[in-house]
């Protein structure tokens, strides 16, 4: 039964009955899917690290590219991808997705096994490695159908950690990996992952559904771009997942470049990416009890003191503090990511009093804040790179990100937690926003 047309899952009786179990089994093959979508899409960030120990001596600037470059293209697919399950079915749509995997996992592997590769060749392997960061977004969506309102922040929180999780499981078993044998192979650090890809493709397509009514119209992709909260959505989710995916890139090369004493400590660089990974769930489930927007300003406030603290450890020279700051950055990221996506649903069901077009238009602005969000984290590593090539030093980079969580803590205030919203739009409040 590869196609659902009776789906109904707000009704009690067939969410026991019958749509949880088909849920669950959906939302465990989607995980194990996005969870390889996120590996090769980070898997740039360990790789150059190690390059120059094989013989490719690139400069800081080059090497930024060869970061900004997937996260470019990861976050440009969004859109499209977020297309392809209604177009394709969310069964079809996630086999091919978890198939494309393999090319950049190929070309990597030639990459690194020939000497004199030319610079272009790694860019194009970057660029083929965004496939992955596309992933998310379609599975983001397809997902949230398949859950009533209730259960959807932790559902949605589950799933999008299990995907986050592949760019701690990259961090983490890559420099093993690679290390395996004599001296450093970095063709292992591709290889590894094409068993498990060609595994998730056949599982995807034995096992997962598509459910009819999972198909935002071009009608509910219209009225989301002309409705203002999916800007200031897109908005806060770049200073959440933005700075999630951009630290995800940047933290072993900022380990590397910031602290040379400490650079064997890139090998725990991936315990930011795994925990701020497990905090998203929870902030899912805290936004479902609290209400999102509260959690999201709390996030924002967190965030800036941490990268108070990064400041404040890059000018002391300490990197214990430097690291203790930004595993709560990651933390931080982690939760807010979980709470702007749980206020997405929320928000729209204030917007519509016909429930499909709500969850319409609520998929429809997961696409489109999935994309932007992502974006946001080219952003964090061109600052980064600016930085780090003009001053040689990550301050004025962070005192950016700085003014940027500032903008993202008004925003929230001023469009879902001052008073006169709540009395011009009482329903936000009613939403659980």
């Amino acid at each position: 039964m590869s196609w659902i047309d009776h789906w109904e899952p707000e009704k009690p009786e067939f969410w026991e009955s019958t749509g949880k179990r088909i849920a669950r089994k959906n939302l465990a093959l989607s995980i194990f899917a996005e969870n390889l979508g996120f590996s090769v899409w980070v898997l740039m960030s360990i790789v150059v690290v190690s390059l120059g120990s094989v013989g490719f001596d690139f400069s800081v600037g080059q090497q930024f590219w060869l970061l900004i470059v997937p996260n470019l293209v990861g976050a440009v697919l969004r859109v499209p991808y977020t297309f392809a399950v209604p177009r394709f079915g969310g069964r079809l749509w996630t086999t091919i997705s978890a198939g494309l995997l393999l090319i950049p996992c190929t070309m990597l592997a030639h990459a690194v096994s020939t000497p004199g590769t030319p610079y272009w060749f790694f860019l194009l392997t970057s660029a083929a490695m965004g496939l992955g960061g596309g992933n998310f977004s379609s599975s983001m969506a397809n997902i949230s159908f398949f859950y009533p309102e209730g259960k959807k922040g932790l559902a949605l929180g589950m799933n999008a950690a299990g995907g986050n999780l592949g760019v701690a499981v990259t961090q983490l078993v890559v420099p093993v990996v690679i290390s395996v044998g004599t001296g450093i192979n970095l063709a292992y650090a591709a290889l590894i992952w094409m068993p498990f890809i060609v595994v998730a493709t056949i599982c995807a397509w034995s096992f997962m559904n598509s459910l009819t009514q999972a198909k935002p119209d071009g009608r509910s992709y219209r009225l989301a771009l002309s409705n203002k909260h999916t800007w200031v959505m897109s908005f806060l989710y770049i200073g959440t997942f933005g700075s999630f995916i951009g630290y995800s890139f940047a933290f072993p090369s900022l380990i590397k470049l910031s602290f040379v004493d400490y650079k064997g400590w890139v090998a725990l660089a991936f315990l930011g990416a795994l925990i701020g990974s497990v905090a998203r769930p929870a902030g899912g489930w805290l936004a479902d009890r609290v209400g999102g927007a509260k959690v999201t300003l709390g996030t924002f406030v967190g965030l800036g003191i941490g990268t108070i603290g990064v400041m404040v450890s890059v000018d002391m020279k300490n990197f214990g503090l430097f690291f203790g700051s930004f595993i709560a950055l990651f933390v931080l990221a982690g939760v807010g990511n979980g709470s702007t996506y749980r206020m997405i649903p929320a928000i729209f069901r204030t917007q519509s009093d016909d429930d499909k077009s709500a969850k319409r238009q609520a998929a429809a602005v997961v696409g489109i804040a999935g994309a932007i969000g992502a974006a946001g984290g080219v952003l964090v590593n061109l600052v980064f790179k600016f930085s780090l090539e003009g001053s040689k030093t990550l301050t004025p980079a962070l005192t950016a990100i700085l003014v940027f969580y500032a903008l993202c803590l008004g925003t929230t205030w001023w469009f879902y937690l001052r008073r006169n919203v709540f009395v011009t739009r009482p329903s936000l409040a009613y939403a659980g926003v």
